[in-house]
């Protein structure tokens, strides 16, 4: 048997599961679980811990087809500069919420498109973030990047608020493809962006791919990843295309016959991984690449990756505090998401309350089945072991799943004593693995495709 013929009877091919950013997912969230939650676990947060703060701009002046992200297309700034004061609003609220004195190790602004901002509200709104929480010694900025969308004046503002990382937004550089979902973005433009980037002290440079696009094939890829390889990139994210369109009215607007089938889908996965390995960047993940001595990589090769909602990362802090419409905080003991409508959170903060609509507050066994998918996400491997350190004798609940994998996955999969590992063969069925360990499947959910 090929090996494609037995990733396909293993269900790559077939298979919907999540890309467990969280777990639980995001599904699962209620509307049981919302503002008080929210406002008992930022006010139990220890100081003396740094968190990590996700900022969502939710504004785009063009909305691609492929994103099916929380986003809005604008023309003008008057939202977006009253959107800038709602998240004031919000800070002032968690400043009267959070313990004194706490302190950030990670800001990262995400969209929609930040460099929306001109100038003076990215100074505005960085000043406002500082007002409530204090950068850590260790301190990293990253900011999500449309090169259409920037300018050298708000590079140079960003870097003078201490950005650290660029995340560049490129999914693919052909005409045809960028035609087919709605973002038009020249390799020139892209260019003189991380031209302007590394001459305002940018040091860490981050380009997004997506595979499986529409009209995408190998020579395609190829040359995009060709000319991202010229910016020398010092990480990469690939990802698989998710046509949902029940979820993201827009992808409508996607040709679907243009989308490749399955195999080909997993040929353009194949090959851009390929070259970027061959280029000399190092795997991270499913999805992921690195330069060797990139913080990334390094978490990768010591065992302290993680996996949040941006993907893969070496952040530590065990919190995660969102602010904006849509952003989600994870805490110890759970998840809260702002309300997702742009209205309806600005709607909220205005009453005077915290934005939390919906989440999921842990219990039973969601943070032992969160670590033992988060340690298959991110290292392959999972050791009872490790869990018993960390959760005691309940880890011992999932030992009967560790043969049940074993048997259903066969050799893409080695199973020594307690520990069970994904060999590299494998690795592209590693959320069906996951899946296993997923004692939250609610009905009616239609995720992603696993390939």
């Amino acid at each position: 048997m090929e090996h494609t013929d037995k990733l396909k009877a293993l269900g790559l091919f077939d298979a919907r599961v999540p890309r467990y950013t969280s777990y639980p997912t995001a599904a699962v969230f209620s509307p049981q679980t919302g503002a008080a939650f929210q406002a008992r676990a930022l006010a139990a947060l220890d100081p003396a811990v740094p968190v990590s703060v996700y900022l969502h701009i939710p504004f785009c002046e063009r909305l691609c087809w492929f994103c099916a992200c929380h986003t809005q297309g604008t023309r003008t700034l008057g939202p977006v500069d009253a959107y800038i004061g709602t998240l004031e609003t919000e800070l002032a609220l968690l400043r009267r919420t959070l313990p004194a004195g706490i302190r950030m190790g990670r800001l990262h602004w995400g969209g929609g498109t930040p460099t929306i901002l001109p100038p003076h509200l990215i100074h505005r709104l960085a000043k406002a973030v500082r007002g409530v929480f204090t950068p850590d010694d260790a301190f990293e900025f990253s900011v999500e990047i449309d090169p259409t969308m920037v300018d050298r004046a708000k590079i140079d503002a960003l870097a003078a608020e201490g950005m650290t990382r660029a995340s560049i937004g490129i999914q693919d550089f052909d005409p045809e493809v960028q035609a087919a979902i709605g973002r038009e973005q020249p390799f020139e433009v892209t260019r003189a962006c991380v031209e302007d980037l590394r001459a305002a002290g940018i040091t860490s440079l981050n380009t997004d791919l997506v595979y499986g696009l529409p009209h995408q094939t190998q020579a395609r890829i190829a040359d995009t990843i060709a000319k991202v390889q010229s910016f020398a990139p010092d990480r990469v994210a690939l990802f698989g295309y998710a046509h949902v369109p029940w979820v993201s009215k827009r992808q409508k607007l996607i040709p679907e016959e243009a989308l490749p089938g399955d195999l080909d889908r997993y040929r353009l996965a194949t090959l851009a991984a390929e070259m970027f390995t061959e280029g000399g960047l190092v795997p991270i993940g499913i999805d992921h690449f690195a330069r060797p001595g990139d913080e990334l990589e390094v978490a990768a090769r010591t065992g302290r990756l993680r996996r949040n909602f941006q993907g893969y990362t070496a952040d530590s802090c065990q919190t995660l505090v969102g602010i904006g419409a849509s952003s989600i905080s994870r805490f110890p003991g759970g998840y809260v998401q702002n309300a997702p409508a742009t209205a309806a959170y600005i709607q909220r903060i205005e009453a005077g309350g915290l934005a939390g609509a919906r989440g999921h507050e842990m219990a039973g066994e969601d943070a032992l089945r969160a670590r033992a998918i988060e340690l298959l996400m991110c290292d392959f491997r999972l050791d009872l072991a490790d869990l018993r350190a960390e959760f005691g004798a309940p880890a011992m609940a999932l030992a009967p799943l560790l043969p049940q994998i074993a048997a259903r996955f066969g050799d893409l999969v080695t199973l020594e004593g307690e520990c069970i590992a994904i060999l590299p063969e494998g690795r592209s069925l590693t959320r069906i693995v996951a899946s296993v360990f997923d004692d939250h499947v609610p009905d009616g959910v239609r995720y992603s495709r696993a390939s």
